[in-house]
């Protein structure tokens, strides 16, 4: 769920042969004209993000407000990048 924006990244990805950084995570939908849509279960998503050694994470803009929900711990580790 929510993988949207992971799945549109490894399409550009496999089509110009740059290869995606394996530290980063991201989550979120995207519409047909590129816009990044709000997700549910940031915290969630964040702490698996984290157990799993991502070092980035890249949310949706409008997730933004969501970060207050994130666990200290997760947020000091982790830098998240709001997209739209």
């Amino acid at each position: 769920p929510s993988a949207g924006v992971t799945l549109t990244t490894a399409l550009v990805s496999c089509l110009s042969d740059v290869p995606v950084r394996g530290d980063v995570a991201m989550t979120g939908e995207i519409t047909l004209h590129g816009n990044v849509l709000p997700i549910g279960g940031l915290r969630e998503k964040s702490m698996a993000a984290y157990r799993e050694g991502m070092k980035t994470v890249l949310i949706p803009k409008d997730n933004e407000p969501d970060l207050y929900d994130v666990d200290e711990e997760v947020k000091k580790n982790l830098t998240f990048l709001p997209m739209q």
